[in-house]
């Protein structure tokens, strides 16, 4: 049997023979920027991950690679009965796009036992992409924890209103996306958040407004109400 180190490196061999400089030129035009990219899709390090397996270790080893690619791979197969608080405030202090925000909350942390304790915390911190993944948290769980009851994200939905003014890109657009999601999930969440956005609007804040006026387009929209009558 390979030990954990070798078989980490033989990992990483395997991702730097697939990068590709065209697709991190394209990753940088969509704000993707770190200092060690190779340019791999998502889909190719899907099926990577599968082949691996969950591996708790594997995954820290993969983490402190610093590659972009190899971070999100371990957010793959590592197991989230195993992560710990501290773990995940390790990783997401080295959060630095959307990118790797967006896929180590979707990936991994939704599913960890400190998913609601991570957003009380992290939606009230100053860091943009620690912020971002509180708020990215909620949008993940709004489709995935089936079994929450509305009383959650309807609490949710005033720290929303609290943070809806921030003006950074990257957090304005995970409330957003906060916001919206929690509105899809389900006719009486499409009331409360409609009304928290109505409440948002009426706050003097560009970044506010869009949220709002974003949010209201899709959650009033006749596909939402439609979908949301019939389920």
């Amino acid at each position: 049997m390979k030990c954990l180190n070798e078989k980490m490196l033989e990992i990483i061999d395997e991702l730097k023979s697939l990068k590709n400089p065209r697709n991190i030129k394209g990753m940088a035009r969509f704000g993707i920027v770190s200092k060690n990219t190779l340019g791999i899709s998502i889909y190719i390090l899907r099926d990577i991950a599968k082949g691996i397996g969950k591996d708790h270790l594997l995954a820290q080893q993969l983490w402190s690679s610093g590659i972009f690619e190899a971070k999100i791979l371990a957010s793959m197969v590592d197991e989230p009965e195993k992560v710990t608080e501290k773990q995940m405030e390790i990783w997401v202090k080295d959060f630095d796009s959307w990118g790797i925000c967006d896929q180590v909350c979707d990936n991994l942390f939704e599913f960890t036992k400190f998913n609601y304790k991570k957003i009380a915390e992290w939606t009230s911190r100053k860091e943009e992409f620690v912020k971002r993944a509180g708020f990215t948290i909620i949008a993940c769980l709004a489709v995935h924890d089936k079994e929450a009851k509305n009383e959650k994200f309807i609490k949710l939905l005033a720290t929303i209103k609290r943070e809806a003014k921030d003006e950074r890109n990257y957090v304005r657009k995970a409330v957003n996306w906060a916001l919206r999601n929690i509105g899809k999930r389900n006719l009486h969440l499409n009331k409360e958040a409609i009304k928290t956005a109505i409440e948002i609007q009426k706050i003097d804040s560009k970044s506010a407004r869009w949220i709002a006026a974003d949010a209201l387009r899709e959650l009033k929209s006749a596909p939402v109400q439609k979908r949301l009558k019939n389920k």
